[in-house]
């Protein structure tokens, strides 16, 4: 029986380092959950640590309409790439950062800007709906260990491969990071 655990343990690890490896001359390390295929890229330089996991639009249907929000409100984010973004202070000091001052590029595009949290709002406030917590806050000033989550939307079909840049500032120092080769989540089966 221990042998048999111990193969389970060394299976499991050996998945594990397979699943996660950085991006070719990165500093950002991808990871693969091996069970679902949902892909995270994490980076953590110059105080800041980011990660980005790969959002299905199947979740986002679910999850919106489990809250009773217009196909108006799902489908314009269903439709779009969308990352799950979690970003912790690791600076011990003050860390600030605007979405609007983040931007994407797909291969052979121009730098495209990413629609902000209050974008959104201001478009569902309009249709008179009030649901605000899913997308990620797009001007912060955070504390030491502080750390914050949302969805980033880019207007990007599933399945296209992209580079964020973000930018954050530490008493009023600028640093950038370039993310690159992010996949958005691949279309479901039935082609939305």
């Amino acid at each position: 029986m221990r042998s048999a655990n111990m193969a389970r343990w060394i299976l499991a690890l050996a998945t594990t380092l397979l699943c996660a490896s950085a991006t070719a001359g990165s500093d950002v390390v991808v990871e693969v959950e091996p069970e679902t295929g949902i892909k995270h890229w994490h980076y953590e330089g110059d105080g800041l640590a980011i990660e980005l996991v790969q959002v299905p639009p199947d979740f986002i249907r679910a999850s919106y309409s489990a809250r009773d929000l217009p196909d108006d409100v799902i489908e314009p984010v269903a439709t779009r790439c969308v990352f799950g973004t979690i970003i912790r202070n690791v600076a011990g000091k003050p860390l600030s950062y605007r979405v609007a001052d983040w931007t994407y590029k797909v291969e052979g595009g121009d730098e495209q800007a990413i629609k902000t949290k209050s974008d959104w709002l201001k478009e569902w406030h309009g249709m008179g709906v009030r649901f605000s917590w899913s997308m990620l806050a797009d001007d912060v000033t955070f504390a030491e260990g502080d750390w914050i989550q949302g969805f980033t939307t880019l207007a990007e079909p599933h399945g296209s491969r992209l580079d964020i840049t973000v930018r954050w500032s530490i008493e009023g120092k600028h640093y950038e990071k370039k993310l690159p080769d992010l996949e958005c989540a691949p279309a479901p089966n039935n082609g939305a």
